[in-house]
């Protein structure tokens, strides 16, 4: 008894080696890559094309999204359900 804990008793955190920190970045940059080439090679490239060209076509006006507004009621038990859902981890 009357002994404190001290500095020397809990080590600190092992260092990580620099080559292993480059090899993760590495690594998550090459997955990101992937799962691009992969999007791309399932679904093609004509959804992107098209929306990147859809809003400046010639001879038409770009449609402003139609903005539904719910009864704070409902706006409450949206939230309730969803915040539950993702707490539960059923999310859509």
């Amino acid at each position: 008894m009357g002994h404190a804990c001290t500095h020397d008793s809990f080590p600190g955190p092992d260092k990580e080696h620099p080559v292993v920190a480059i090899l993760a970045i590495v690594a998550i940059v090459a997955a990101i890559l992937l799962i691009g080439w992969v999007r791309l090679a399932v679904h093609g490239s004509e959804d992107l094309q098209q929306a990147l060209v859809e809003p400046f076509a010639p001879g038409e006006e770009p449609v402003a999204p139609s903005l539904e507004i719910k009864p704070y009621e409902e706006r409450v038990v949206d939230e309730a359900v969803t915040s539950s859902r993702f707490a539960t981890g059923f999310s859509p």
